[in-house]
């Protein structure tokens, strides 16, 4: 299937806006026909899950979005998107190190929801360690202009490797804790559908509240640096493995990018 991009079309210019600025607007990363078959199936799978059905990673915060995260052992779209080669290979290009995948998660903004997802970054939340070039694919479903919810980036935020965690419904924490931010400029990205920005774990990021009558529909999968080790950080992706600190984060769930193309078909 063609994209608009790929590895090998990636541009010199794309890489190094990308480690510049700490995220990049790739076109194209799926096909259109993908991203409406991948939004359908996503869409009838959310409406299908009820929170306490035997599973734990499932997070409703409806005030923000509705989000289902590390969901790929459970449903054959979502894990076909998830590992979907050409989105894992050109990660592998802009990180410029080998990769896996940390989780994946779908969100979902509701029509007329006029919550905001405020600024911040992604890797103070997680329990990793050894993990410079971790990068997130915030891939678009649908047409996600401006009013319907589309993400803006802070560029060079993705330097300061030394923030804690801040909250995505304070709109202050994270210029409370860096102030220099404050007047720095912001990038508002909107997409297409097959679309996606890719943006470093330390590049502060919103989204805009969902003002049109269609619900906005993204898929996120994240990718960690193979050398990622267990910081003992409590995570709703890693509190039931049981691990040690400092265990290298491998494994069956957390695949490397090279294995994509044999895990589409199981998990």
């Amino acid at each position: 299937m063609a994209y608009k991009t790929t590895p090998e079309t990636l541009s010199d210019a794309q890489r190094q806006f990308y480690r510049d600025n700490g995220f990049v607007h790739i076109p194209g990363i799926i096909s259109p026909e993908e991203a409406a078959e991948f939004h359908d199936a996503i869409q009838d799978f959310s409406e299908g899950v009820r929170p306490n059905e035997g599973r734990d990673l499932m997070v409703r915060d409806q005030p923000v979005f509705t989000q289902l995260v590390n969901f790929w052992p459970e449903n054959d779209a979502i894990r076909r998107l998830t590992f979907h080669p050409n989105v894992g290979a050109v990660a592998e290009e802009l990180a410029g190190v080998p990769l896996r995948l940390w989780h994946d998660h779908v969100l979902i903004k509701q029509p007329h929801n006029e919550t905001p997802t405020t600024f911040h970054q992604d890797q103070p939340f997680w329990p990793h360690d050894n993990s410079p070039q971790s990068i997130s694919a915030w891939i678009a479903l649908c047409d996600v202009p401006v009013e319907r919810g589309c993400m803006s980036f802070i560029p060079g935020s993705h330097r300061h490797t030394d923030l804690p965690a801040q909250s995505t419904r304070d709109a202050n924490i994270l210029f409370t804790a860096q102030p220099d931010l404050t007047w720095a400029t912001r990038i508002t990205v909107p997409l297409r559908a097959g679309d996606c920005t890719f943006h470093h774990s330390r590049c502060a990021h919103m989204a805009t509240p969902n003002n049109t009558d269609q619900p906005r529909v993204a898929h996120v999968v994240i990718f960690m640096d193979c050398t990622t080790t267990y910081s003992g950080k409590r995570h709703i992706v890693t509190d039931p493995l049981n691990l040690e600190i400092g265990a290298l984060l491998d494994g069956n769930l957390f695949p490397p990018v090279r294995d994509f193309a044999t895990r589409i078909k199981g998990s």
